[in-house]
């Protein structure tokens, strides 16, 4: 019995995305690392960027795993793809349905970590410095009640008063660690976008087993 073309390009098409995908995932990650490392305040409230990495090569490996398999018709690889692809769908569903219904404690979480830096007066200059930078890029005040955690607003929290977001004394009124959660927000739904395409998954799987067995059937009526 002859292997499906259809199956066999689709799944090599398939697995291209997923590489691809990857690659964006690990793109993202970096960006935030290299573009926000350095920074106590950020590497305070964004401990998993790493972790993003590692998924993003993940990904990618997979991708290219079945991208040979399905050109080499390979079973082995194919079959490695498959139970891997199978265990990401169940923890990337298992995390995705712990971070929708625990999304306001993950918020908590990220503010309780930062709440740790302040009273900003206590806290060493390095920490300070970092904060005003945070403060001229985010367009914020403060580290979690606002302008009220310096005893001395800086300049980095002056801005123009026709901003939406300044008080009457042309100070911003957002604290940064509600910035700070919208750029995780901002960027961990593409990441995540990417990450959960469940019905992609499933029809990799799907494709990857229908091949793998083409082939074993195909190796069975060779040897007979």
């Amino acid at each position: 019995m002859a292997v499906n073309k259809c199956i066999k390009f689709l799944l090599f098409f398939f697995n291209l995305l997923f590489w691809l995908s990857g690659c964006i995932i690990l793109g993202v990650s970096i960006y935030l690392k290299v573009h926000k490392d350095g920074n106590v305040i950020t590497n305070e409230a964004i401990p998993g960027i790493d972790l993003m990495i590692a998924i993003g090569v993940i990904i990618m490996l997979l991708g290219f795993l079945g991208c040979c398999g399905a050109i080499r018709e390979s079973r082995c690889m194919l079959l490695i793809f498959f139970v891997s692809l199978l265990v990401i769908f169940i923890l990337l569903l298992a995390l995705g349905i712990l971070g929708a219904v625990e999304e306001k404690k993950v918020k908590d979480w990220v503010k309780e970590r930062l709440t740790k830096l302040t009273p900003l007066s206590s806290q060493p200059q390095n920490v300070k410095d970092d904060l005003e930078k945070l403060q001229a890029e985010l367009k914020c005040c403060g580290l979690v009640n606002g302008p009220s955690d310096w005893t001395k607003v800086p300049d980095s929290c002056r801005c123009n008063a026709t901003e939406t977001t300044c008080k009457s004394n042309a100070i911003y009124s957002t604290p940064c660690s509600d910035k700070i959660i919208e750029l995780m927000e901002k960027h961990m739904e593409v990441v995540l976008g990417i990450a959960f395409s469940a019905i992609a998954k499933i029809f990799g799987m799907v494709f990857s087993m229908i091949l793998s067995c083409q082939i074993a059937r195909k190796d069975t009526a060779t040897t007979a």
